[in-house]
């Protein structure tokens, strides 16, 4: 099994406003950057997006490592909350309904293809590549505004 590492971010400029996200994928000493727009979103939306598109890159299965800066993926997954939304038709308890859910559905789909391990990182705190997605992300936005 391959071992990949991704490093993810997305950004937003309003919440909801236009969207960015990115994504850097390492794979021995190859690696590759995707990034992406989305007009009218949330941070959120994008943050996961990221996650979902550089997932969307793998064409096997694989031992995945995933750093996010985003607390909203990364708790919902490594504490079980989003398995929990989706068994309980997206549903968060007295919370309401979950936020998100069609992305969450497809997210959790793709993670069950891969051994995969989720770290977060601390945003803006100099981790190189959550520094680079951040820049993806944000040119993302930038390169939209300009056309």
């Amino acid at each position: 099994m391959k071992d990949v590492d991704i490093y993810t971010d997305g950004a937003c400029s309003g919440n909801p406003g236009p969207g960015g996200w990115a994504a850097i994928l390492k794979y021995k000493t190859h690696e590759k950057e995707i990034s992406g727009f989305e007009s009218k979103t949330t941070n959120n939306r994008m943050e996961l997006t990221a996650v979902i598109k550089a997932l969307e890159m793998l064409k096997e299965s694989c031992s995945v490592s995933i750093y996010s800066d985003s607390k909203y993926f990364c708790d919902a997954i490594l504490k079980g909350w989003a398995k929990k939304w989706k068994e309980n038709n997206w549903k968060r308890g007295k919370n309401g309904p979950a936020l998100n859910c069609d992305l969450w559905d497809t997210l959790l789909k793709l993670l069950d293809n891969h051994d995969v391990k989720i770290y977060w990182v601390k945003g803006h705190a100099g981790h190189p590549e959550n520094e680079r997605c951040d820049k993806l992300a944000v040119s993302a936005i930038e390169n939209f505004r300009k056309a």
